[in-house]
């Protein structure tokens, strides 16, 4: 049976209360790069190797307590079990769609493996989405979020915290461990979740690092997705990193007023300036940029609309994913089917590839623009693949 992960603590022989060490903070391993891990070897007078040894434990076999990791010896697991920890956050609740998906609500843990205090506190979420062949994860990279996209149900909570590397690699490990006996070949992971991920660069860079070494987690960057609102020194710096994951634009709008009006962050980086960094952005030959709409009925899924995106985008070696907007407490509504298939026709007759992406896991506020650590279940939308009317030929 795959393994459930139940919380962020771990068997270790018990300590007495006089013991020097019981008051001690112990440093968590989850996150450390392998270079990291083998200078920390060294330094508590390990050789070397037994880093390189530690990270494959932690990342390609997921071994999450110090005793299970059988290619290091004894001693050394109880040394580490008494001085270190691996930081898997508590799996608060589980919500589970019935299309196959599971929403999970982890409770962050502060470094000496407990919860933390009330002012430093945070959950997220992650989403596991199952489908033929495949499965795909999507993680968050803050608690909360400050960019405040009037359209999302995240930006309602704020900013609580940014999220180490090893709590952005952790909400992966954490799916994949629980689903290891029914694992499809290939595994596709988004950092969609809670937060803007380059507003919290180094760590989502420390973690993108992990996830695809192949001697870490071994995902391949075709497989990765980072989507951000439009942070542009955050792309102009992305573009400079030799190893990084695929580039998604969250664009949902056509003009710079109708951004503004939903996207507070267009009047720091307006579409001139998204579009300029987007342009410059230096693509690999397999590689398009990925510019995601969310279609918010009668505001931005006119097909004048859909004609503005074409020429914005025009020359880009990109693709468009539509996105019917998710309902939530908010004021905005979702596209009728046929609006979503006038504005995907629009820019298919431009020559843009351009697809229609049904939120997973609605019924469990799982799916796009839903993570707001809610315990209840929302309205579904009524676009349904069925529903939307074929493509013009």
């Amino acid at each position: 049976m795959p393994r459930q992960i139940q919380d962020g603590t771990h068997a270790e022989r018990p300590r007495s209360h006089t013991d020097p060490r019981s008051a001690s903070v112990k440093r968590d391993l989850l996150g450390l790069s392998c270079d990291d891990l083998r200078a920390l070897m060294e330094e508590v007078g390990e050789p070397a190797y037994r880093g390189s040894q530690l990270y494959h434990a932690l990342y390609a076999e997921r071994r999450f307590d110090f005793a299970s990791m059988s290619s290091l010896p004894a001693a050394l697991r109880q040394r580490l079990a008494n001085d270190f920890r691996i930081g898997i956050p508590k799996v608060s609740q589980r919500f589970r769609s019935t299309d196959g998906s599971v929403r999970y609500l982890l409770t962050l843990t502060d470094a000496a493996g407990g919860q933390r205090g009330s002012e430093a506190s945070a959950r997220v979420e992650a989403v596991f989405m199952p489908s033929d062949g495949r499965q795909t994860i999507c993680i968050s990279t803050q608690a909360g979020c400050a960019v405040d996209c009037h359209f999302c149900l995240t930006a309602q909570l704020g900013l609580v915290r940014n999220l180490t590397a090893g709590e952005i690699l952790a909400q992966a490990l954490v799916a994949l461990e629980e689903h290891r006996e029914s694992l499809a070949p290939r595994t596709n992971v988004v950092l969609m979740g809670q937060g803007e991920p380059l507003l919290n660069y180094e760590p989502v860079m420390a973690a993108l690092r992990i996830m695809l070494d192949p001697n870490g987690m071994a995902f391949a960057s075709r497989h990765v997705t980072l989507s951000t609102s439009g942070i542009v020194p955050g792309i102009e710096r992305m573009a400079q990193e030799k190893i990084r994951p695929k580039l998604a634009i969250s664009l949902n709008a056509s003009t710079d007023d109708e951004r503004d009006a939903i996207m507070p962050i267009n009047r720091k980086y307006p579409l001139a300036a998204l579009l300029g960094a987007c342009r410059k952005y230096p693509l690999r030959p397999w590689e398009r940029l990925t510019f995601e709409y969310v279609l918010l009925g009668s505001f931005n899924d006119s097909p004048e609309d859909a004609r503005r995106v074409a020429g914005l985008i025009s020359g880009m070696r990109a693709k468009v994913n539509l996105i019917p907007w998710n309902p939530g407490e908010l004021p905005y509504r979702p596209p009728t089917a046929e609006r979503v298939a006038e504005f995907r026709d629009v820019l298919s007759a431009k020559g843009i590839p351009t697809f229609v992406r049904y939120s997973r896991g609605q019924d469990v506020c799982a799916a796009c623009g839903q993570l707001a650590l809610s315990e209840a279940a929302p309205v579904i939308s009524a676009i349904t693949p069925a529903s939307l009317p074929r493509p013009l030929a």
